[in-house]
């Protein structure tokens, strides 16, 4: 499989990002447990896009001419437009991603002042399990071609399936994992701070904040079976799908406060998702036929997610059915409890 990703390449790139981490993890520390404001994640957010963009812009310098070891300007812009591609089709998947997170948040009624810790370990086991994935998943299509056939199919099911999930509330309470891990482990009534176990009448028991942590893990993996094959079908190039997968990621944190208030003014973005996925399946099925130009795909998916959230704004929301109750109301931060 042929790649732009050299040695040099890689541990650039590795270095960019541990060093991002580290800024992100010393503010984190610095401010500590606290409720992030509408100012704060809009800031946030748009530092991430700034440094996204920085980052294919210097890509394009690198491999375009100017830079320390040219190869062509034609590759270059190939390769830029590749991960732009990548990168919006990434954070529009993140986007529905988000509002499912919102859902377990409420659902545990999980203290503002908290979400945004349980958001960065989130955040760091989605990158770990996508590299490990989209390696696995590029070895897979360089030894087997038809493997692209099978994540075609398999994008245009779950474009489909979307749709017909879309506008539905979801059920957590009769969530297979969530009642594997009522079964399985002793769960206490009450958050502890931001432990993830505590001590209740002389028994261990995992604070309601663990079994989040569990579920946001869970769905990281749900969500990377179905943006991974969705990214190959952009570019094959490791490089390009990993680095614009983990810059998405990166930003989803401070994304996820700036848009936990609008998730009903957005209510039609997952008939979006589901057409922007089923488009890019038959992209897939049709590679050996014909070969969707890139410019094509990022049009497309422009305009699929503005005319989504436009008609989102005009269309008013139907009012959707309540999930069954957990079995305890997580006590907030402030004592209180939220019956569900």
């Amino acid at each position: 499989m042929i790649s732009i990703g050299t040695p040099l390449l890689w541990t650039q790139f590795l270095v960019f990002v541990l060093i991002a981490l580290a800024i992100d993890f010393l503010a984190l520390n610095r401010q500590g447990s606290h409720t992030v404001s509408m100012r704060e994640a809009t800031i946030w957010t748009l530092v991430w896009v700034a440094v996204s963009s920085l980052f294919v812009g210097w890509l394009w310098w690198y491999l375009g001419g100017t830079g320390p070891d040219p190869i062509s300007r034609e590759l270059a812009d190939a390769k830029a437009l590749e991960f732009i591609t990548g990168y919006l089709v990434e954070k529009a998947l993140a986007v529905d991603n988000i509002f499912v997170f919102l859902m377990i948040f409420t659902y545990f009624a999980v203290p503002s002042a908290f979400q945004k810790r349980v958001l960065m370990i989130g955040i760091l086991g989605a990158l770990v399990l996508r590299a490990i994935m989209i390696f696995i998943g590029a070895w897979l299509i360089s030894q087997f071609h038809w493997i692209m056939y099978v994540f075609g199919a398999f994008l245009l099911f779950t474009g489909i399936k979307m749709w017909w999930a879309a506008g539905q509330e979801p059920d957590l309470g009769n969530n297979p994992a969530l009642r594997w891990i009522q079964r399985h482990m002793k769960l206490s009534p009450n958050y502890d701070d931001e432990k993830f176990f505590t001590v209740t009448d002389g028994v261990k028991m995992a604070t309601p904040l663990f079994v989040v942590i569990l579920l946001i893990g869970i769905v990281d993996l749900v969500f990377a079976v179905d943006s991974i094959p969705a990214i190959f079908a952009i570019t094959t190039d490791p490089f390009i799908v990993l680095t614009s997968n983990v810059f998405a990621i990166l930003g989803l944190r401070a994304m996820y406060f700036l848009l936990a208030g609008m998730h009903e003014r957005f209510h039609l973005l997952s008939y979006g998702l589901a057409i922007v996925l089923g488009f890019i399946g038959i992209k897939m099925l049709l590679i050996d036929i014909y070969k969707v130009p890139i410019v094509w795909s990022l049009g497309f998916t422009i305009t699929t997610l503005a005319v989504t959230m436009l008609l989102s704004l005009r269309i008013p929301a139907r009012t959707g059915k309540a999930g069954t109750a957990f079995p305890f109301s997580p006590k907030r931060d402030d004592g209180s409890t939220e019956e569900k």
